[in-house]
């Protein structure tokens, strides 16, 4: 019998927050069971296995990691939705830590393509036009946008920026300032 009240958008969302206490990582329909204090058969009318739930996650930190780009994005353009862009990442890592690694999560190329994550690269290509980039040097800088926000944001939930006395949202602002002076300032061959 289903237990009333449970739903798969249910269920998601208390996983996404599962994720946020204890890791994405450690999240599975075992856990979320206990959660609900429920038999673990009881959720697969709702989820197929640990990887269904994982996957659902990942679609919802997605899509609510987009929305709210989106909204830090509107009205914005260069180095101010440059920053704002990194800014709305950096802030969702740090208030969803699991939820921010759900969104990292591999996806097959079907799923991928209908998720958020295609609004995710759309934002990043619309601040990227203010810059003037051409292919391949757009899709270059997609990347390193990519990989410098992660990158950075991964290292400081680490702990790794905790062991000096630069504040590290001074070092934040200056990495922005100096993509935003490489974009601008990029010269194509």
């Amino acid at each position: 019998m289903v237990r009333a009240g449970l739903t798969t958008e249910r269920l998601t969302r208390a996983g996404a927050e599962l994720a946020d206490e204890v890791g994405f990582d450690q999240v599975t329909v075992s856990a979320l069971a206990r959660r609900f204090d429920v038999k673990v058969a009881s959720l697969y009318s709702h989820l197929k296995n640990s990887q269904d739930l994982r996957t659902r996650i990942a679609l919802f930190a997605l899509e609510e990691l987009a929305d709210r780009v989106a909204a830090a994005l509107a009205g914005r353009a260069g180095r101010d939705a440059l920053a704002a862009f990194a800014d709305a990442y950096r802030d969702y890592a740090r208030e969803h830590p699991g939820r921010y690694d759900a969104a990292r999560l591999r996806l097959d190329p079907e799923t991928a393509a209908a998720s958020a994550g295609v609004r995710h690269a759309q934002m990043t290509r619309a601040i990227l036009r203010g810059y003037d980039l051409t292919e391949p040097d757009q899709t270059h800088a997609v990347r390193m946008l990519g990989s410098a926000f992660h990158g950075y944001v991964s290292l400081e939930l680490a702990g790794g920026f905790s062991h000096t006395a630069v504040d590290s949202r001074e070092s934040w602002d200056w990495m922005v300032d100096s993509l935003d002076a490489m974009l601008r300032n990029r010269v194509t061959a």
